[in-house]
């Protein structure tokens, strides 16, 4: 007796998070030069049969089809019968064959999840040596090192100062008195985000943006965007400019129409900080490597807009309580007397099924925290974290929802 199409033996959700993970180790080898070409050719095909496992045998895929596939939306490796949920739409290589800036996101959560149970505190409930750190993911580093005096206010100052100043000239990041250990981690502005000489701030974050010129000599054209992409796509910051001449700066154009945000997600969008980005020269300045900005100054800018809202609204509320066990403490107060408290801890994952990964192999939330939360733009990871999440007794919601959450509690309005 034959079948159409024989039973695989992981569930949906594992296919999905297997062929994610093969593409992201597929990509960089498919679209860079880089490496002995024996070994990215290895490397293609263990990616191709991690792909054809999660398939199963009832859903066979060529080598060849497999490299096509692996250009274009990543729901097209999944087989037949799968809901591709938070994979649909996602491109691990962008229009010009490079790898997209979502696969550095990727990557790097992937091995924060492998790193998530080593970084446990030691047996005497110490946290970490310097010396134990090295070779750990930057921003965990960044972490360890602004929680080495044990102060709560040293670890609040450091943290903010470095959500709001990914970027500036060396007396300015000097100036925010942040632990010396903490100055390797900026850099000179990174050729990426360079045209010339030249460099611009993204408006949101104040992150060096990306750089890129296309067309052919005579008829080209620059564009520059924030590689955090609900700044680039959802807040507007994405831009082109005309080639201007050798060593005059580029002024930039909007590239997009920004969409309108309801009155509800305007409470905690990120400020514009000035109008439309003007050049900078490089000389002189510097920016934090990509891995603490991604995951810790983009995160902390809503973790702080949230603090800021709720103190406005005049709910007690702490930000990184005890050296950032978890994110926020609010403890509103009801209208009649009771007093409620939400212990929040932000996640901002590009993807949804390495956060679900991380929070299983976390056991929960290890600080404490009893809702997880995610920034709105990413709103589609709630249904997967949700099913997660009940297994530990959390729960999940966005920013805004928490926030509305919060003040309904202690009967105040959110906008």
């Amino acid at each position: 007796m034959t079948h159409d199409m024989p039973a695989r033996h992981m569930t949906d959700q594992e296919a999905r998070e297997r062929v994610m993970k093969a593409a992201a180790r597929a990509v960089p080898a498919f679209t860079t030069g880089d490496g002995e070409p024996t070994k990215r050719l290895q490397t293609l095909m263990d990616a191709h049969g991690e792909i054809l496992a999660a398939r199963g045998p009832g859903s066979p895929l060529k080598f060849s089809a497999f490299l096509d596939s692996l250009t274009g939306d990543l729901a097209g490796l999944l087989p037949a019968g799968v809901e591709p949920e938070e994979l649909e739409g996602v491109h691990l290589i962008d229009p010009d064959g490079y790898p997209a800036d979502e696969l550095f996101d990727i990557t790097y959560e992937q091995q924060m999840v492998l790193d998530a149970v080593r970084h446990k505190t030691r047996r005497d409930g110490s946290p970490p040596t310097i010396e134990e750190l090295e070779g750990e993911l930057d921003q965990v580093i960044v972490n360890e090192v602004l929680r080495q005096t044990g102060r709560q206010g040293d670890y609040v100052n450091g943290r903010r100062n470095l959500s709001m100043v990914p970027s500036g000239t060396e007396e300015e990041i000097t100036e925010l008195g942040l632990p010396a250990r903490i100055f390797q981690f900026y850099q000179p502005i990174d050729h990426a985000a360079l045209f010339e000489q030249w460099w611009f701030a993204c408006p949101f974050c104040q992150w060096p943006m990306k750089v890129t010129v296309h067309g052919r000599p005579g008829e080209r054209i620059g564009r520059v965007r924030c590689l955090y992409p609900a700044h680039a796509e959802t807040l507007g910051a994405h831009y082109m400019f005309s080639i201007p001449e050798v060593g005059a700066p580029p002024v930039l154009l909007p590239m997009l129409d920004v969409p309108r945000l309801s009155a509800e997600a305007k409470v905690l969008a990120p400020e514009v900080r000035g109008e439309i980005p003007v050049a900078v020269p490089a000389v002189g300045h510097w920016a934090l490597k990509r891995g603490p900005w991604r995951y810790t100054t983009v995160p902390g800018l809503t973790e702080i807009a949230l603090f800021e809202v709720l103190r406005e609204r005049d709910v007690h509320v702490d930000l990184w309580p005890d050296l950032d066990s978890y994110d926020i403490k609010a403890v509103p107060v009801s209208p009649s007397g009771e007093k409620v408290e939400f212990r929040i801890d932000i996640k901002d994952f590009t993807s949804g099924f390495l956060l679900a990964e991380k929070i299983r192999r976390d056991k929960g939330d290890q600080g404490g925290a009893k809702w997880i939360v995610v920034p709105d733009y990413r709103h589609t990871q709630l249904p997967l974290l949700r099913r997660v999440c009940d297994e530990y007794g959390l729960r999940v919601a966005t920013a805004t929802v928490m926030g509305k959450m919060i003040c309904e509690t202690a009967g105040v309005r959110w906008v």
